[in-house]
Parts: C-alpha cells; structure tokens; sequence
C-alpha cells in the first residue's frame, strides 16, 4: 500500500510542476472556455443557455491532453515493470494513477470554474458545480482504461480519444442534464444527478478491473 501512496504522491507532484499537465489543462479549458464565447457572441443569455455543455465539454477535453501519460511514462523508464510486480492488487495501481490523474487534471479546472462560469453568465453556480465534482471522477477512471490500452504507443492521444470517446457520452449527457436541472430548482437528488453519481461509482467499479486486464495484457 505504500508503493501506491508513493505512486500517487509522485504523480501528483510532477503534475504540479513546472511543464506537468495541471497547468497546461486549466489554461487549455479557459481557452476553450473563450472560444466559445467569442463564437455564441456577447448576448448574456445565450452564454448561460449553453454554459454548462461548453464547461463539460472543455473540462473533458482538457482531461483528455495527459490521459496518455498516465502510464507511458513509468511503461518507458521501466518502473512499470517494477510495479506490476510489487503490487499485489494491481487493481488498486490503476485506482492510484486514476485518482492521481483526477487531483493533477482535472481538480485544477474545477478550482477555475466559477470564474469561467461568471464570464458565461451563470446564475446557478453550485448545481454545476455539483455537476463537474459529482461526475469528474468518471472522466478520469474511463480515461485510465484507455491509457492501460495504449501505454506501448507513442502519441496515442488520438487513439486514446478514439477508444473511449464514446464511454464519455453518458457522463457529459448526465452532467449538463443535472447542472440544467440545478438551475431550475431541482435538488441534489433529481434524476441526472443520481444518474451521473451512478455512472462515477460504476467506472470506480469496473475501470480498475477493465484497466489491469489491459496491463496485463500489454507486458505479456
């Protein structure tokens, strides 16, 4: 266990540092961010009709940039290696670098939010505040199963994106459903909500089995 602490400890930290993958997502998710309100134009509530599928839509995009890292690049040095075989679980490595990838990607842009949600004219900012910490997680353990995948191939972010695009529907479906629903009054047990909570804890349940199958069978 305290091989995984040391895993996610490190991976938390390079994240943070200088040319690490938290600054260049929260700056890519305001860039993003920017485009389209420039794009929808300076009518305020046509920014806050769409505000929350453009927050969803850069916040995955953003997550997407260092999914491919996530395994790459202990596969290269070698460490990887190191710990498949220290492991005994190797279910909990894949939930360690999931969590480490959420803290080090996606946490950052959930920090720049509201700031980006005031330039979007949201009123309601804690239903979609909601939204992205109840759902984000997902993003992270689906986009782990995707790097366990391609971890032997360099520059696979395409292909990363091209495998599990498809498993990020339900969670940006179920987000900017809830964040809407929160607008309108809804509380925290309306159906998206419950919803996309349940898509979270079905990823935390199957991501580390789907993705320490594919370890295993990539260093065959």
């Amino acid at each position: 266990m305290s091989a995984l602490v040391s895993v996610f400890s490190r991976d938390v930290e390079l994240a943070f540092r200088a040319g690490g993958g938290a600054a260049q997502g929260a700056v890519f998710f305001g860039l993003v961010t920017v485009m389209f309100v420039f794009g929808t134009g300076p009518e305020p509530g046509a920014l806050a009709r769409v505000a929350a599928p453009i927050l969803w839509t850069g916040a995955l995009l953003a997550s997407l940039l260092s999914l491919d890292r996530v395994f790459q690049a202990d596969f290269e040095d070698g460490s990887l290696d190191i710990l498949v075989q220290r492991t005994e679980t190797l279910e909990f490595l894949v939930l360690a670098k999931a969590f480490a990838h959420w803290v080090g990607a996606v946490l950052p842009l959930l920090v720049i939010t509201p700031v980006l949600a005031a330039m979007l004219n949201v009123e309601a900012m804690w239903p979609l505040l909601a939204s992205l910490l109840v759902g984000s997680p997902a993003l992270s353990l689906i986009g782990a199963i995707g790097a366990a995948l391609t971890f032997p191939l360099r520059r696979a972010n395409v292909l990363v994106t091209i495998l599990i695009g498809p498993l990020f529907a339900p969670v940006v479906i179920f987000g900017t459903g809830a964040a809407a629903d929160g607008a309108l009054g809804a509380g925290f047990g309306a159906p998206p909500l419950m919803l996309l909570a349940a898509v979270s804890l079905f990823s935390l349940i199957v991501a580390p089995l789907a993705g320490a199958a594919a370890i295993r069978f990539n260093l065959q």
